[in-house]
């Protein structure tokens, strides 16, 4: 009875079909998120004169949460199976609509600085920007469960290629530079410093992506008359309104409480929103995409503190285990 409750609730015809696309939004912020802690850890230990590795501060990382990655992991590629494609088109919508706010508002300002909050605070959207772009693009597809099966396969091993890459990195960095005895590490020295502007460019790319399917999906579900049009005209000026006052206050107090505090003004807004619109099972999604965004930003708040290194002894210890067990 609870099983067919569940699946009465959930968002898809085919339950299979939905984690698939779970996992692979799962594998690509999986993988955006260890290339960044790369690039940031990259950054601090050219910025250190002691190489950060003997400083071993306290990590806010795992400070918080104490949520493991593979649990992390399982959260978010279940929260994206059941966040349809209606709600995840507005998710898409409404951070590219930030973003562009945000870049008309204040400028470019520090571009590294800019760039690693903006990569944070979009894990989530970019999961739900590939889960509505694999909708859109296999859609009636004859051999979908196929191509998602391969989609699938392949973004799990680049997930696992980025979990590698951190853990060596963590641990290794330091000493493999001193000793100048690795191929990774020599490469991140020389060429480590085009990992964040190149992560920016796919990021981008998936966006873009993700904005024509997040459109066709308004087009279908939401806008299909002229009415429509006129009721939306106004509700989205009045949220735009709502995201400037957010954006005002993030920059004048880049506190994490002000980031997690914007981050449930914005669902509150798409849930009144979809009050009007949407259906019950619309407004739950809202609720799944809320927690989505928490588990998503309480583990990644620990690196805005870009002045702070980002690896400590803890940190380190992970990483030698981690890479111990993917080489075995």
């Amino acid at each position: 009875m609870v099983l067919g409750a569940i699946m009465t609730w959930l968002p898809v015809e085919d339950p299979l079909i939905a984690l698939l696309q779970g996992l692979v939004g799962a594998c690509g912020i999986s993988l955006m998120y260890n290339l960044l802690r790369v690039c940031l850890f990259l950054h601090s230990e050219r910025r250190s004169p002691t190489g950060g590795a003997s400083e071993q501060p306290k990590d806010e990382i795992t400070s918080i949460g104490h949520l493991s990655s593979g649990i992390q992991f399982v959260l978010i590629m279940g929260l994206l199976s059941l966040v349809g494609p209606r709600v995840s088109s507005l998710i898409v919508l409404e951070f590219c609509l930030r973003v562009f706010l945000a870049s008309l508002l204040f400028g470019q300002g520090n571009i590294r600085e800019v760039t690693q909050q903006l990569l944070i605070q979009c894990q989530f959207s970019l999961g739900c920007a590939l889960t509505c772009s694999l909708h859109f693009l296999h859609a009636g597809a004859p051999h979908r469960f196929l191509s998602l099966l391969l989609a699938g396969a392949l973004s799990w091993f680049l997930s696992s290629l980025g979990r590698r890459l951190w853990a060596h990195v963590g641990h290794f960095y330091p000493q493999h530079c001193s000793q100048q005895e690795c191929g990774i590490c020599l490469t991140l020295v020389s060429s480590g410093a085009a990992l964040l502007p190149t992560l920016r460019r796919w990021v981008v790319m998936t966006f873009t992506v993700g904005i024509v399917a997040a459109t066709a999906t308004m087009n279908q579900h939401f806008l299909r008359t002229a009415g429509d049009l006129r009721f939306w005209t106004p509700m989205t000026l009045c949220y735009i309104l709502l995201l400037v006052r957010i954006l005002e206050d993030q920059q004048s107090n880049p506190a994490r409480e002000v980031m997690l505090w914007s981050a449930g003004l914005r669902v509150g807004g798409l849930f009144v929103l979809l009050m009007m619109v949407g259906g019950l099972a619309d407004l739950l999604q809202v609720l799944l995409f809320l927690l989505g965004e928490g588990v998503c930003l309480l583990p990644s708040l620990g690196l805005l503190q870009r002045k702070a290194p980002l690896v400590s002894q803890s940190d380190r210890e992970d990483g030698r285990n981690n890479y111990s067990q993917t080489t075995q």
